[in-house]
């Protein structure tokens, strides 16, 4: 996207002077749902007004509800990152972050984490270790012991509701069947997989009675920590509470399946392991690869999502396209195929 095509307040706080702070290099990321501003020692985060069904940004009200969301359940894991709400302002045609007049956009203010420490950077280097998963554990076990696990939260791990995610991700893609990345055969093991395990409610059912099903991360993988000086897990799904309130397993296996695709099964095993020992939780193993296999699958869908978007380059949709294959390829795996 052009800077010509951008928002008047992005193209405005692209400008180091619309800071109180110092901000010699702005620097703007886009998703397909967020602008993301770094500027200087901070991270300004915006929501873009798009509506992809499972999440709704369209109104002013609604970003700015959503981003007072992401502060308050960011802060459970994460609190000396997540800093606080910002407005950008309208007063007689200037624009202003924080300023006077009327509110024009809502943000969040973020501490900017070193990316070299970025977990996903410290996986390329080879330089994660097996202390660094020890670390992730003493922060997540505490959390998820704290996490609501109220009745309305104990109905998201029924096999009925758990299959309303899972099974949604085979209606997605079945128009994909047969794309270079996705084959008949992978996507019948895969569904053939899911669906038999989701008739064993008995398995659902007992996570419930052991109260595991918890207000979870709902994105635990390597992209979302950052090893610094403690570890710091952010970036929660605040948009969708069918995608975080979950199975602890939900959560933790989507980390240990991102440490399978990038080739380190030990870690991966050492992760569940110590997770396991260290919550008490003995009837997580079970439910472990049928959950692997699910993120998998995610992962698969959004880069066959990304890929088939007309506005990508064609390097980007090989690439995605690859990483879509290798995905599928190992959601397979997990299915036993």
């Amino acid at each position: 996207m052009s800077e010509s095509q951008l928002p008047a307040f992005i193209e405005h706080l692209l400008s180091p002077a619309a800071y109180p702070h110092p901000a010699p290099d702005v620097k703007l990321l886009q998703t397909h749902i967020s602008y993301v501003l770094l500027a200087g020692d901070f991270v300004y985060k915006f929501k873009k007004p798009v509506d992809f069904g499972f999440l709704d940004f369209t109104t002013l009200e609604k970003r700015q509800h959503f981003s007072e969301q992401e502060l308050i359940l960011n802060r459970r894991l994460s609190p000396t990152i997540y800093l606080e709400q910002v407005t950008v302002n309208e007063d007689h045609g200037t624009l202003a972050l924080n300023g006077a007049g009327q509110a024009v956009e809502y943000g969040i203010k973020m501490v900017r984490m070193p990316e070299e420490k970025m977990m996903a950077n410290v996986i390329k280097r080879g330089e994660l270790t097996a202390g660094m998963l020890d670390a992730i554990v003493a922060r997540l076990v505490p959390f998820y012991d704290q996490a609501d696990g109220g009745e309305d939260i104990r109905q998201f791990g029924t096999a009925r509701s758990v299959s309303v995610n899972v099974l949604e991700n085979f209606e997605q893609t079945e128009a994909f069947i047969g794309c270079e990345a996705l084959s008949r055969k992978q996507f019948d093991a895969i569904s053939a997989y899911a669906r038999e395990f989701l008739a064993r409610e008995e398995l659902f059912a007992q996570r419930i009675a052991d109260g595991r099903i918890r207000d979870c991360h709902g994105d635990l993988y390597s992209a979302n920590i950052c090893l610094a000086d403690q570890v710091y897990i952010f970036d929660c799904i605040e948009f969708n509470q069918r995608f975080r309130y979950c199975d602890v397993a939900s959560d933790a296996a989507f980390l240990a399946m991102d440490l399978d695709f990038h080739g380190l099964a030990d870690l991966s095993e050492h992760f569940i392991a110590r997770l396991t020992a260290a919550s008490g939780d003995d009837t997580l193993r079970p439910m472990l690869n049928f959950y692997k296999c699910y993120r998998a699958y995610v992962r698969g869908k959004i880069g066959l999502f990304t890929a088939h978007d007309p506005k990508v380059d064609e390097a980007t949709k090989k690439g995605c396209l690859d990483q879509a294959a290798r995905y599928f390829k190992l959601a397979a795996q997990y299915a036993g195929k």
